[in-house]
């Protein structure tokens, strides 16, 4: 099965951190917050992060009470940066892909991914090893772009007025499933769009309950600040998704 790793791709790298770096990034204004809102107290509880990327949040988990923390990425990149600024004695990074988490040999209270998993393949497979991975009454969360997102692949994503205002969004193939690529700083860039309902059903499937959804917007006093944001009335960016293994 395909493990993609663009990340460790130089020019992918770059413009990713540099994105990143912006302090109007869309992960910084809604993504991290809804994530983080999600998250049960997490004193004294064992976390495992996939796609961990930089590893501002395995951090952030241990300022908010983790005992441990194991962050896996892909990227030898991403966990270089990691390493050298987010380190910490409770922090174990591993370079591994999500589709060899059953190579894991240890239970966790909280998995949680940001931003990561729609770049796996299987992911019916993934949520069974997050099942098993998990304590029971421990919770996943996790962050991904939002279906009407993954959806798109060719053409205008926008239908614009004569001024080049944007009306509305352009939807097509929903319902087909599967590989899209993309063009993000670099072309060929895979991802795999699933269906509302296969997202919520798969993570049912697999023993999991789901406790809440969040699609973030922009509030009234963060349009002032930012106008641009009020595109995501047309299409929310992100999807995100606590659930929790009851037995």
């Amino acid at each position: 099965m395909a493990k993609q790793n663009i990340y460790d791709n130089e020019v992918f790298f770059e413009g990713y951190r540099k994105l990143r770096e912006k302090e109007s990034n869309a992960n910084d204004l809604f993504e991290i917050p809804a994530l983080f809102s999600l998250l049960p107290d997490l004193k004294d509880k064992a976390i495992l992060d996939l796609g961990c990327g930089f590893g501002e949040h395995c951090k952030g988990f241990i300022e908010k009470g983790a005992s441990k923390v194991v962050g896996i990425d892909i990227s030898e990149k991403m966990l270089e940066v990691a390493k050298a600024e987010n380190s910490d004695p409770k922090i174990t990074y591993l370079n591994m892909p999500m589709e060899d988490l059953e190579t894991i040999d240890e239970k966790f209270d909280v998995v949680v991914s940001s931003l990561a998993i729609h770049y796996v393949e299987d992911f019916t497979g993934l949520i069974k090893n997050i099942y098993n991975l998990l304590n029971p009454g421990g919770v996943f969360v996790y962050s991904q772009e939002n279906p009407i997102n993954t959806t798109h692949s060719t053409g205008e994503r926008w239908t614009r007025d004569e001024n080049g205002e944007k009306l509305y969004v352009n939807l097509s193939n929903y319902g087909i499933e599967g590989e899209r690529e993309s063009v993000w700083f670099v072309d060929n860039v895979k991802k795999y769009h699933r269906m509302f309902s296969t997202i919520v059903n798969t993570i049912v499937d697999g023993g999991l309950t789901i406790e809440k959804m969040i699609e973030p917007l922009p509030t009234e006093e963060l349009l002032e600040k930012y106008p641009d944001q009020r595109d995501l009335f047309h299409k929310p960016d992100f999807l995100l998704i606590r659930a929790s293994r009851k037995v």
